[in-house]
């Protein structure tokens, strides 16, 4: 007869975390879709929001910075195009953000049932937004066949960016939501930190109108080169990119991802009591 042995020892949790993450990938499948489920399911309202949103802030944007304050494009592209090349990867960044921020407290009813490594929430919560950027994406395709704007070989390159964009977001994102967890009204900051970022970052306008003598400062917002990257991309590397300010946003978004895995870790046994 076969009989299991159960281990129970200090710190044995710590030292299979990641080893746990990867056994309980499902778990990650199933709160993704139980989102996109929710989001979508029996609407329309999910699928207009993320052609809207992004829609009409272009709109606004390319009135403002475009024909009041005579902003340059990039190269020959038109300044909507620029503008939701740039749009695109700050709402991807946004929504995963708020949606990882946001995900442990919803969560409430399942930390305290089962152990899970609890990283797996905040990171099945972003799929909702790539799938609003995959909407989002159709009306950018849509624009640049009205305008008649093809990409270059660039845009092969334009997953990696997706990819440093989430990552961009789910380092801040898993930092922020080990504080929700504890301060509950922390989440009311969270909307007007992201409406701040949107008219720091170069969504509006292109980064090049950025002195060269603060290029580089600049680009300790990490949204910088992500969104440099994908107009890059988009436009057919219209404007070249510049490199030593994409190196520095990729070594701050790196700086993020560890800096919140460490922060999150270090709360997590904690997230059943606080919750």
């Amino acid at each position: 007869m076969n009989s299991s042995t159960l281990i129970i020892s200090a710190g044995r949790a710590d030292a299979h975390y990641w080893r746990d993450v990867w056994k309980y990938r499902e778990l990650f499948l199933i709160l993704a879709w139980r989102d996109v489920a929710v989001r979508y399911k029996q609407t329309l309202i999910g699928v207009a929001w993320a052609v809207l949103r992004p829609l009409l802030t272009m709109v606004v944007f390319t009135v403002v910075f475009g024909k009041l304050a005579k902003l340059p494009t990039e190269g020959q592209a038109p300044y909507a195009l620029m503008v939701l090349a740039g749009m695109l990867p700050w709402y991807l960044f946004a929504s995963s953000l708020g949606g990882a921020a946001d995900s442990m407290v919803s969560n409430a009813n399942l930390i305290g049932k089962v152990y899970f490594p609890r990283i797996i929430i905040p990171a099945a919560s972003v799929v909702t937004a790539l799938i609003d950027f995959l909407f989002s994406v159709l009306i950018l395709a849509v624009m640049m066949i009205w305008y008649g704007f093809a990409p270059g070989w660039q845009i092969v390159l334009l997953p990696a960016f997706v990819v440093l964009a989430v990552l961009a977001s789910l380092g801040p994102g898993l930092w922020i939501t080990s504080l929700n967890v504890k301060y509950r009204d922390f989440r009311y900051v969270i909307p007007f930190l992201l409406q701040f970022g949107l008219y720091v970052s170069p969504v509006g306008f292109s980064s090049t109108i950025v002195p060269d003598e603060w290029r580089l400062l600049y680009s300790l917002n990490p949204m910088v080169g992500v969104i440099d990257g994908f107009r890059w991309c988009i436009l057919g590397g219209e404007v070249p990119l510049y490199w030593p300010g994409l190196a520095l946003s990729c070594g701050m978004v790196a700086f993020f991802m560890w800096y919140g895995v460490r922060r999150f870790r270090d709360t997590e046994k904690t997230f059943a009591d606080l919750i």
